[in-house]
């Protein structure tokens, strides 16, 4: 694939944009209905790309922890784009997912798609990485940077950070003339990003790990600055289900999230295991990521963090995030905030159904929360992801 040719990430957005719809949805939904009717009692199927954001799904499975709650799971599967990623989730090909938290609000309010956020699937865990020679925000006025997608925390965070720093965000053809104030936006998959980084078609690139960790590794970009940095513990990948499973059938569901909260807590006290177990290098191979790339962002050495207080991609070193971090509970402040900086946001395609949204009332309707609440208590609390007993907080976020 030449990384000059950017349109086949236009061509799986514009697919996604089809799908995303209730015309295009209904197929894909009409065989979902089919298949819950055939299978009742169906295991557990999980759909993933090969990012850190996936950790607790992929640790739920690889530690038996599915079949510990009673219940199967199928081996998941590995899917290479988010289009990909809907499309297996909407016709019930998986039925449990991990989806930019952005792009449940599309999914749920822009085409009616019936399924609900069940719990976060990890915090922070991405960053903005620029060229060798970008020093500061401002030097990337006139040049083109990347974004996995339209609907994602890291285009929210980003334009924010160029905002703040004198600088406009643009949409335009990737060899469009810029003036010196605009940043072009593209979208590309996270694993195009360093190879076009590294060939300077772009200037930068905002994603998930291990991407920026791949570009140190690579020494083909350094980290600007980390995500969490900016946006306190933000959700990045929530866990998604299908409102017919939690509904009809709320014991398995339990289960579900049940595994996947155990497997954050296992994650947390077990990181470089963790890093092995996903890496190719592990006995499933669940991404193709070298087990010392995964480990820079799982349990990295503390050198790591002096060098990156040092060079201003951790400027709140008070607030003593990890590069990733991991708790389930899907916080309604953060939905609230994320859906009003989604108004003020620039995004591609049929954003209509965001004027009319009411943050409080998507914070109640989005998130299903009942059963990580009887997770985490069963765990010990929130004191176990090393939280204030309390399912209320403020938001923190400091550009």
């Amino acid at each position: 694939m030449c990384l000059d040719d950017f349109t086949h990430t236009r061509r799986d957005f514009l697919k996604l944009s089809a799908m995303l719809t209730a015309a295009g949805a209904l197929p894909l939904l009409n065989s979902l209905q089919a298949r819950a009717a055939a299978e009742p009692d169906a295991p557990v199927r999980i759909g993933y790309l090969p990012i850190t954001d996936a950790t607790p799904l992929l640790v739920a499975h690889n530690n038996g922890l599915f079949e510990a709650e009673g219940i199967q799971a199928e081996r998941p599967v590995l899917l290479r784009s988010w289009a990909q990623v809907i499309e297996a989730f909407l016709s019930g090909q998986v039925n449990v997912i991990h989806l930019l938290s952005p792009m449940t609000v599309w999914a749920r309010y822009g085409s009616k798609v019936p399924a609900k956020v069940v719990a976060w699937n990890h915090v922070g865990g991405s960053g903005l990485t620029v060229g060798p020679e970008i020093e500061d925000v401002k030097q990337l006025g006139g040049q083109s940077i990347a974004i996995p997608f339209w609907y994602s925390i890291h285009n929210v965070v980003v334009q924010q950070l160029l905002r703040d720093n004198g600088l406009t965000p643009v949409r335009k053809p990737a060899n469009a003339q810029l003036a010196a104030n605009e940043v072009n936006l593209l979208v590309l998959p996270p694993s195009d990003m360093p190879p076009a980084l590294a060939g300077k078609r772009i200037a930068g690139y905002i994603v998930a790990e291990p991407f920026n960790a791949l570009a140190e590794d690579l020494k083909v970009g350094r980290v600007q600055r980390f995500t969490g940095d900016i946006w306190r513990n933000h959700a990045c990948c929530v866990v998604f289900m299908h409102e017919h499973d939690l509904n009809n059938r709320p014991e398995w569901s339990q289960k579900v999230v049940n595994a996947i909260v155990k497997a954050q807590v296992w994650t947390r006290d077990n990181r470089a295991e963790a890093a092995r177990l996903l890496s190719r290098e592990g006995s499933n191979r669940y991404t193709p990521h070298a087990q010392s790339v995964l480990e820079r962002v799982l349990s990295p050495a503390a050198s790591e963090r002096d060098g990156y207080l040092a060079s201003g991609a951790i400027v709140h070193g008070q607030w003593d995030e990890h590069r990733i971090d991991f708790q389930p509970y899907p916080f309604p402040s953060y939905t609230v905030e994320l859906v009003r900086r989604l108004k003020n946001t620039l995004i591609e395609g049929d954003q209509a159904f965001l004027a009319s949204l009411d943050p409080q009332q998507v914070a109640g309707d989005l998130v299903d929360d009942r059963f990580v609440r009887n997770s985490i208590a069963a765990v010990g609390g929130l004191k176990t992801f090393g939280l204030a007993d309390s399912f209320q907080r403020n938001e923190e976020y400091s550009v």
